[in-house]
């Protein structure tokens, strides 16, 4: 067994190389956003490695017991060789090379190395540099955490019962952001919200979302802020101040005392109506459990319609006492499910906004940008070997002056002020069909009508992006000009059957409609 405090040594010394490591692997530049992710991955591994060795240092501290003894035992009494401890413990050293002798020192050094990436430069271990095992944690949709995967939910979501009309991809999105406002799903009845699918649903929403949450931010404590909402929720619970998720009172008939309804001992089950009582009467359930009933001695009442027994009463209140459980569940994982849509807003903008650029590209388009993100990255510049210096100077030169924020010319510096004047650079111009976004400048503004923002929006509008429609930016402006297009397309139909002369072999002269209606009598 090793020395405790040797252990206790080492174990100083490598929370102290993993602190240093930490500060080297945050202070690295990370311009993408896989960098970014696969830098937080590794910084999260880090922690977890200090927090392992700040564990082991509690137990040994805690131990006094076993740190004296080691102490007693190196202070070796006065009458002994001062050096035979050492000794002994020089021989178990030996014995353990002699017994392992490929055992090779510095497993630490690697371990580090691997967390900062510090490999060697001769390409040994260039097949392990690219293995990437975080972007296995991500799918093809996601992007390596860009964009949220909400397709299995959505069709989830589609499947519940009275929601009405069935959202597209993009409107529930929409939805989801609302969550910003308020609660999740607030706009549904109680009778969706109640069910047992709507607790499916949002079980399954919230497991994807903080597991989402927890493969882009590995460096945030997830688990600490979803335990700060539930303890918001119990405390809100509590006070009823959730609103929405009361349960239905039972329904009074006129005479102000509460309908029992039509309990059959048989079936063990409550009818509301009379006439569904009569009619199960008949049905080969009722008779099975009825002859059953009769098999086992018990009686059946005399009067289905009297008072309930005992035994209903308590599976009555046991039913009562189960959906009150589910309604709460469902109304807790409701409340965590929007604390997490609320962290993930901006993700869940950019997922939007990403999937209407992608409805607008071809079919040619995917697939070519599919290739383009399965290259790899460009190698990173080689390091200046002569040092910082001209390179410093060189990112002093690309810092350009540009305090108006004026856009940049062929040669990377900001245009003249009188240039930009004169294009009327400054004036906006705004479309709603491209979803009220703004264009800065006549010329970016004529040019945006050929441009795929324009044409989405005009083929989600139904209209065939034509030059008939330019300088169309309102929705109703561009649905009128269709319909008197629609019109105007009738009447030269009309004028074309009637005014359109044609002569025969004889040389008379007929319009169109005529022509043609003699010739199917083959009077011509």
């Amino acid at each position: 067994m090793d020395s405790v405090i040797e252990v206790q040594r080492q174990t100083h010394e490598e929370v102290e190389r993993f602190e240093r490591a930490l500060y080297t692997l945050l202070s690295r530049n990370a311009p993408t956003h896989d960098l970014r992710v696969q830098t937080e991955h590794r910084a999260a591994q880090i922690l977890d490695r200090i927090s392992s060795r700040v564990t082991t240092l509690d137990a040994i501290y805690e131990d006094e017991d076993r740190r004296h003894a080691e102490i007693d035992l190196l202070s070796a009494p006065t009458q002994q060789n001062d050096l035979s401890e050492f000794y002994a413990r020089l021989v178990k050293i030996q014995e353990h090379h002699a017994k392992y002798p490929d055992s090779v020192p510095g497993g630490f050094d690697l371990e580090l190395a691997v967390l900062l990436e510090e490999h060697n430069q001769d390409g040994a271990e260039e097949d392990f540099a690219e293995e990437d095992p975080i972007s296995l944690l991500f799918s093809g949709e996601e992007a390596y955490g860009k964009y949220v995967d909400l397709y299995a939910n959505h069709t989830a979501y589609n499947n519940l019962k009275n929601i009405g009309k069935r959202p597209g991809y993009l409107q529930y999105l929409d939805l989801l952001l609302l969550a910003q406002t308020g609660q999740v799903h607030r706009d549904l009845g109680k009778d969706t919200r109640f069910s047992k699918d709507f607790e499916v649903y949002i079980k399954g929403l919230h497991a994807y979302l903080l597991s989402f949450a927890k493969r882009t931010m590995p460096l945030v404590d997830i688990e600490s802020q979803q335990r700060e909402a539930a303890d918001d929720f119990e405390k809100k619970w509590e006070e009823g101040e959730i609103k929405g998720w009361e349960e239905n009172a039972p329904k009074v008939p006129a005479n102000g005392k509460e309908s029992a309804g039509i309990w059959c001992s048989a079936c063990q089950k409550n009818y509301s109506k009379q006439t569904v009582y009569d009619a199960h009467l008949t049905s080969k359930k009722h008779l099975k459990a009825e002859a059953k009933q009769a098999a086992g001695g018990e009686s059946v009442p005399a009067n289905p319609n009297g008072a309930q027994t005992a035994p209903a009463a308590t599976t009555s209140t046991q039913q009562s006492s189960s959906a009150k459980l589910r309604l709460r569940t469902t109304a807790h994982l409701t409340h965590l499910t929007t604390a997490l849509l609320a962290s993930l807003a901006p993700t869940l903008n950019e997922t939007k906004s990403n999937v209407e650029r992608r409805f607008s590209l071809t079919a040619r388009e995917r697939e070519q940008e599919l290739i383009d993100q399965a290259k790899p990255p460009p190698p990173p510049p080689a390091s200046n070997a002569a040092g910082d210096g001209p390179a410093e100077e060189e990112e002093e030169e690309e810092r350009i002056y540009n305090p108006l924020k004026l856009p940049l010319g062929w040669d990377g510096k900001p245009i003249p002020y009188w240039l930009y004047k004169l294009h009327g650079l400054g004036v906006e111009y705004r479309c709603e069909i491209c979803s009220d976004h703004v264009y800065m400048g006549r010329k970016n503004f004529d040019r945006h009508f050929q441009e795929s923002r324009h044409a989405f929006g005009m083929r989600a509008l139904g209209l065939p992006n034509t030059k008939h429609f330019h300088e169309i930016t309102r929705i109703e402006d561009a649905l009128s000009l269709a319909e008197k297009l629609k019109l105007e397309g009738r009447h030269e139909i009309f004028e074309q059957e009637t005014m359109e002369e044609l002569e025969d072999d004889e040389g008379n002269v007929y319009n169109r409609k005529t022509y043609e209606d003699l010739k199917k009598q083959g009077i011509i």
